[in-house]
């Protein structure tokens, strides 16, 4: 059974830091894209950053770009996701998923795996 855990979301203020982490189980990490959605109260999910198997390709959303880095450890079957001068817009619900897919994505309808969340949460 596919399990993928996120950690590190919190209440901070906008022009702060988070570090969102993601550990998954039950898959061979290394072999997966990985990705970084997040849904808003009354928003569609939408795609935040998507990484290739061994990183050497790398997506991020036009409203994330310069402000948030996507990094993997397949060694630990990680994913992390470095959050720098945020926004009130950047509250939501933050997923990762696991897709079996070639190539990276900020589709949503690509990924098979999901984890259930962490809340990140900017104060103005």
């Amino acid at each position: 059974q596919v399990l993928a855990v996120e950690s590190g979301g919190s209440l901070v203020q906008a022009g702060g830091s988070l570090r969102l982490s993601c550990t998954a189980s039950g898959l061979t990490f290394s072999a997966y894209v990985m990705g970084w959605f997040r849904q808003a109260p009354g928003k569609e999910r939408e795609g935040v950053s998507s990484i290739s198997r061994r990183s050497g390709t790398i997506y991020y959303a036009d409203a994330v770009k310069g402000r948030f880095t996507i990094s993997r450890d397949n060694a630990n079957n990680t994913l992390y996701l470095q959050m720098n001068s945020l926004k009130p817009e950047d509250t939501a619900m933050y997923y990762c998923a696991a897709t079996s897919n070639g190539f990276p994505s900020l589709e949503p309808k690509r990924y098979n795996y999901w984890g259930q969340g962490t809340q990140v949460t900017v104060s103005s």
